[in-house]
């Protein structure tokens, strides 16, 4: 089971830090992702992280701005935003997919298994 938080309301070039929490299963076996869906538009990838942390996967809007980050001690995902743009503005999802840890990283929706209920993320201009 996941779940997301930490979604809110901030200003154009501010930072937010959303977070995922995992329980049911040992988080080191799963392959985790952040996802995003704006209003009338598709869900779509944001950041991927591998198992051990050792590889990472940005989409291009977010590359540079986003940083993606896990700790399987506390079995927590975490997706820092920084220098937010209004376009940024959705709902954004965690996910996760069980792989072998030298699987290629899962970039697409229906390649992950376990999704969150999502937390929303305001940007204002």
């Amino acid at each position: 089971q996941l779940q997301a938080s930490g979604g809110g309301l901030v200003q154009a070039g501010g930072s937010l830090r959303v977070s995922c929490a995992a329980s049911g299963r040992t988080m080191r076996e799963f392959f985790m992702g952040w996802f995003r869906q704006a209003s009338g538009k598709e869900r779509e990838f944001v950041a991927g992280i591998s198992r051990g942390g050792d590889r990472t996967a940005y989409a291009d809007p977010v590359k540079g701005r986003f940083t993606i980050s896990r700790d399987n001690n506390k079995n927590m995902m975490y997706l820092q935003m920084n220098s937010l743009k209004p376009e940024d503005k959705a709902v954004y999802y965690c996910a996760a997919v069980r792989r072998i840890v030298t699987a290629p990283m899962p970039l697409n929706h229906d390649e992950y298994d376990y999704w969150g209920q999502g937390t929303q993320v305001t940007v204002s201009s």
